[in-house]
């Protein structure tokens, strides 16, 4: 089983630092990260994608998850891919 975490940001400027201080504290559960922002230099976007693949136990994953969406501004959806046997 696969399992991915959708994170989506708004107001970058404003989260940023509480999305990271979760990431932080929950990162031994994080497999691999992608972050996707529309714009760059000076044209930095205010909303973010974090795309988030996920080991560990499943009410880790899920006690993460409420965390990040404890945050203002932060929407999340886990999703749980099982593959054909």
């Amino acid at each position: 089983m696969k399992t991915v975490l959708i994170v989506l940001i708004d107001n970058r400027s404003e989260t940023a630092v509480n999305v990271q201080k979760v990431l932080t504290a929950w990162g031994c559960i994080i497999k691999t990260r992608l972050g996707i922002h529309d714009g760059v230099l000076d044209k930095c976007s205010q909303h973010g994608l974090l795309v988030l693949e996920l080991v560990g136990e499943p009410s880790q994953q899920e006690e993460f998850e409420r965390k990040l969406d404890l945050i203002k501004g932060v929407s999340t959806q886990l999703v749980r891919l099982h593959p054909d046997e």
